[in-house]
């Protein structure tokens, strides 16, 4: 099973709709929440090169935002991506 990463904050709607996705994909992922431990909202901008959120990696492959995951899943690519 890829490991999958989800940068959230506290209050945004667009992470609880990727988790919800992800959810429905019965997938385990990691929550790393920026509003929760100092430092973290930065890494998630250094690593990423965003300040929105949610960023989700699936592996390596950084998807982007909730608009992105959904357009992964509606065009049929999201499912090969969580079983590779």
């Amino acid at each position: 099973m890829v490991n999958i990463l989800i940068y959230t904050a506290h209050r945004c709607g667009y992470c609880v709709m990727a988790k919800r996705l992800l959810d429905s994909k019965n997938v385990i992922y990691t929550e790393i929440n920026v509003d929760e431990q100092d430092g973290q909202r930065e890494e998630m901008m250094r690593k990423t090169k965003r300040r929105t959120v949610p960023q989700i990696y699936i592996g390596d492959f950084h998807v982007g935002g909730f608009d992105d995951l959904n357009a992964l899943n509606k065009a049929g690519k999201l499912e090969p991506l969580l079983n590779s």
